[in-house]
């Protein structure tokens, strides 16, 4: 017999496997979340004929069924982001609006837009495609309408302030969100000049050809209907 000679404990497990990190199970909110910040990145890339299920799933790491089981399908995660844009924009577009003065109103709604267009990039991209989902909140053009809503009251009252007729104020809301809008989604990628100087730009044309106007607007072309 030997003595004085250890025994390695270690001997006995060294053959043993290291054990695996258990992975943390989602919770359904946690699950749906996950799938609506991948559609919305995916969506935004490829628009939502390029997107397929089975990539959505592969990228949150689940079946195709567990999409079906939060969404319905592609449509229904698609029309909840898109709602979820319309709303985050409005939200921003309505909240800017706190001035008095109404040239810095117009200052206030073209920053909110495109502050909006640099914080949530995706967001815009996907609601200035046409949404193939068959409802009136899923395309640019009615967002446009939601917004231009809220600035029919300003310009009513500055109408009136300025003895136009209040009637044509959704005409002029339409066609100044129009402007912002689509001036917008030309910076989405361009991104020059600088915000503060195309919100300038913006306002520069709305303020002084609103501060221009005539009362009863004429045409000086051949053309009269």
């Amino acid at each position: 017999m030997m003595e004085g000679v250890a025994t390695d404990s270690s001997t006995s497990t060294s053959s043993e496997k290291p054990r695996r990190p258990r992975r943390t199970r989602m919770t359904g909110a946690e699950r749906r979340e996950q799938l609506l910040d991948i559609g919305r990145t995916l969506f935004a890339a490829k628009g939502f004929e390029g997107t397929s299920v089975e990539e959505i799933a592969a990228k949150a790491g689940v079946s195709k069924p567990v999409v079906y089981e939060h969404f319905g399908g592609k449509e229904g995660l698609y029309a909840v982001v898109v709602d979820r844009e319309m709303r985050q924009l409005l939200d921003m577009v309505t909240g800017a609006l706190t001035a008095g003065h109404p040239r810095e109103l117009l200052e206030q709604a073209a920053f909110a837009l495109l502050d909006y267009i640099e914080a949530y990039t995706d967001g815009f991209r996907i609601l200035v495609r046409d949404s193939p989902v068959a409802q009136s909140t899923g395309t640019f053009a009615s967002l446009i309408s939601d917004i231009a809503t809220q600035v029919e009251d300003i310009l009513g009252t500055e109408f009136k302030n300025r003895g136009f007729d209040a009637k044509l104020a959704p005409l002029y809301a339409q066609a100044l969100v129009g402007m912002v809008a689509l001036t917008g989604q030309w910076w989405l990628d361009a991104r020059k000049p600088k915000k503060a100087e195309v919100a300038a730009h913006l306002v520069n044309l709305a303020w002084h050809g609103l501060d221009g106007m005539e009362q009863k607007p004429r045409l000086i072309g051949h053309r009269k209907n």
